[in-house]
């Protein structure tokens, strides 16, 4: 008598969800129960019935939790993501900045050297040294 009460209250607590269920945006069936249309079953059917009542529930709880866990794993992986695309983006604009800085100081070095060599072609007049020492 028992067993027949937990399978009628767990009918009628099947019965009284909507079909379909959405949970974690996936659609879930719930198998309705007409209790007034189905004969009385027997011990042994109730028992293969609340059985596979348990299985329902045990793997909807594993898809619960394994839609939770893969939730959780993609917000790690997309912190792990955004957290190595902007070290990328700093060492990038690190090195950018080295050239930058290097360009600078080459740029300062050439004109020193040809502030000192357009000097040095007023003080010397090296076209005039050149074509005298390669005539003669």
């Amino acid at each position: 008598m028992e067993r027949g009460e937990t399978m009628r209250k767990r009918m009628r607590s099947v019965e009284e969800k909507e079909s379909p269920d959405v949970v974690d945006g996936a659609i879930v069936e719930v198998a309705e129960e007409d209790t007034e249309t189905n004969p009385p079953v027997s011990e042994h059917m109730e028992v293969s019935m609340n059985q596979i009542l348990e299985k329902i529930d045990q793997f909807t709880q594993q898809v619960s939790e394994l839609l939770e866990s893969g939730k959780s794993f993609l917000r790690e992986l997309t912190t792990e993501f955004e957290e190595r695309m902007i070290a990328i983006h700093k060492e990038q604009m690190e090195k950018w900045q080295e050239e930058i800085k290097e360009l600078r100081l080459l740029d300062a070095s050439n004109e020193e050297i040809n502030a000192l060599l357009q000097h040095a072609q007023i003080v010397l007049p090296v076209g005039n040294l050149w074509s005298h020492h390669f005539m003669n």
